[in-house]
């Protein structure tokens, strides 16, 4: 009868060590960097840089999955579309990426119903 407290020590332990991104905010499934800070609906603002948010995104979403386009490199904007291939309704169809005015944003583009 001792395997019961043995098992739950277990499980509490491989529950603690969970990746971060496991643990992380999530809007329509789309997972959110844990710095990120909701602005509006489905719009965030990230303290990353643009770089440094893109690199989490591409841990987080392997690119040979998750394909990505650039939709726009200007001065003052940059911003990359990454596409949800199994994108259902009511789940994250897409995420836009974008720098303005050295601000780092993120906008969740949600599958209509």
């Amino acid at each position: 009868m001792d395997l019961l407290p043995r098992y739950k020590a277990a499980l509490a332990a491989v529950l603690l060590t969970l990746p971060g991104a496991a643990l992380a905010e999530r809007v329509a499934g789309a997972i959110l960097p844990d710095d990120a800070v909701k602005v509006a609906e489905n719009r965030y603002t990230v303290p990353r840089s643009y770089d440094e948010t893109l690199k989490f995104y591409r841990s987080v979403y392997a690119p040979a999955k998750y394909r990505r386009r650039p939709i726009a490199d200007l001065p003052s904007v940059k911003a990359v579309h990454i596409e949800n291939p199994d994108a259902r309704p009511g789940q994250w169809e897409g995420m836009n990426v974008y720098e303005l005015r050295g601000e780092t944003r993120l906008f969740v583009l949600v599958k209509r119903r």
